[in-house]
């Protein structure tokens, strides 16, 4: 724990409040991405049409996943862990990863300014690698085993970078400063306006 003064200093530096309100903030934002990955994959695994409300879930959604738990977040993580895509040491590290981004989301002044202690930064690794093994399990197990185009192919699962994956990797990109992304879409953009 600091003293007074000492959270003081870390309060009015921005060169220490602003990489730890990020890292803070990057583990609430991957987090949420976990969550809703967890929750939309599975749910769009029992999409069965569309109607004018958008997609329709079939009656199997109900029985083979949200009888699990009253939690569809929960009842989600159980359908994974039944099929084999997380274990029980998986399950146990998203409660502590749960228990960190609930920390932080309710006390983000106090471990910004040091006035609270938090694993976040340690875990985050974590929280990247159960976000990566769920996607890549859905892309070997669900979208490679539905499309005749893998057949006999060998997968490098080294190699797949689910779509959630990457949709954080261009957030920190961004977040960090770089413009790179930005410079590309405006391009790739004025080439279609020109073509149009």
């Amino acid at each position: 724990m600091t003293s007074a003064t000492d959270q003081w200093e870390r309060f009015l530096d921005p060169d220490v409040v602003r990489p730890s309100l990020f890292l803070a903030t990057m583990f609430i934002t991957t987090f949420e991405i976990l969550k809703d990955s967890i929750m939309d994959d599975v749910r769009g695994f029992y999409t069965d049409g569309f109607d004018e409300h958008g997609l329709t879930v079939g009656a199997e959604y109900q029985s083979q996943v949200l009888s699990k738990n009253k939690s569809p977040l929960y009842a989600s993580l159980q359908w994974l862990r039944e099929n084999d895509a997380i274990d029980d040491a998986d399950l146990i590290t998203f409660e502590r990863l749960k228990n960190t981004r609930n920390q932080l989301a309710h006390q983000l002044f106090a471990v910004v300014t040091g006035q609270v202690e938090s694993a976040h930064e340690s875990q985050f690794t974590d929280l990247v690698t159960l976000l990566r093994k769920i996607g890549v399990w859905w892309v070997v197990n669900v979208e490679i085993q539905t499309n005749p185009g893998f057949d006999g192919q060998e997968i490098d699962e080294a190699g797949i970078v689910p779509g959630a994956l990457l949709s954080l990797q261009m957030l920190i990109e961004v977040a960090s400063g770089n413009t790179e992304l930005l410079e590309r879409w405006r391009k790739e953009r004025a080439k279609g306006r020109a073509n149009v």
